[in-house]
């Protein structure tokens, strides 16, 4: 099983995982959270990106993109 197929299965990404996922740094996935543009979930004090939330924020990536052109 490829990488790209083992995250397209997972349930939750780490914010390292989700930067991978998304093709964008740490320090921004780290930044739009902390902007709540890219929302988490909490397990302890472990930050989670769950896939539907990244699906959410690329959908808020578009629109922007729409609004700007």
């Amino acid at each position: 099983m490829s990488t790209a197929t083992a995250l397209a299965e997972q349930l939750l990404y780490r914010p390292e995982e989700a930067a991978k996922a998304l093709r964008i740094g740490r320090s921004m996935v780290y930044e739009e959270i902390r902007l709540g543009r890219l929302q988490t979930v909490r397990i302890g004090r472990r930050r989670l990106v769950p896939p539907e939330y990244i699906a959410r924020y690329v959908e808020l990536l578009k629109h922007e993109a729409e609004a700007t052109a």
